[in-house]
């Protein structure tokens, strides 16, 4: 998993309430054996028009945001079905961090286990990130995950939670697994002084 310090990119806006995991990646794409083939799918039911052409209109189809690492999402992002492609989805895009007013409890895990840093803000922030996209579609946001900060150029900062386990795993670059296997030792010590039950 790649380390998560800091972060500063242009932010994609795509701000609709209630996006479930089935419009972030459809049901049809969760037959691929690779992760990378996932990217083709975000967003499929939008990118794509009835034809099967891109459709130009679509924010993530603008060339301007090939290179956008941040998403600005509505509130409740992430709901429906508990799929982890939704996160390994966006990830294989290019996202790595999701702005939003709420997210879905089972969303908001699976992300931070692979590397997707899902940030709450209040609504007054959001509206104004917004409004000032709108204006400025080449804004760019500066994310500091060890301090916990969001800032925006004009000086705006605000602060947005994360658990100590999921902050300490981005920021060394480990998924969960990755954590335990760094205790080993640790582990088979604590093994070795239980003692065995009576038969």
């Amino acid at each position: 998993m790649q380390i998560f310090h800091t972060l500063q990119s242009i932010v994609i806006s795509l701000p609709h309430d209630d996006v479930d995991t089935d419009q972030i990646i459809p049901a049809q794409y969760l037959k691929v054996t690779d992760k990378k083939g996932l990217a083709n799918g975000l967003f499929a039911g939008w990118r794509y028009l009835s034809s099967g052409k891109i459709d130009p209109d679509f924010p993530l189809n603008n060339p301007h945001y090939r290179d956008a690492q941040i998403l600005l999402a509505g509130g409740n992002f992430g709901c429906g079905s508990s799929r982890e492609h939704a996160p390994w989805a966006l990830v294989q895009w290019g996202i790595r961090a999701v702005i939003s007013t709420s997210f879905a409890d089972i969303f908001r895990i699976n992300a931070l286990k692979n590397g997707l840093l899902p940030i709450e803000v209040e609504t007054r922030v959001h509206k104004l990130l917004i409004e000032t996209i709108k204006d400025n579609p080449s804004l760019e946001v500066t994310v500091d995950l060890p301090a916990q900060l969001l800032s925006m150029p004009d000086g705006i900062q605000t602060k947005f939670p994360i658990d100590p386990f999921s902050k300490k795993c981005l920021v060394e670059g480990i998924d969960p697994m990755a954590y335990l296997l760094n205790h080993l030792d640790q582990i088979a010590a604590f093994e070795n002084k239980q003692v065995p039950a009576d038969l």
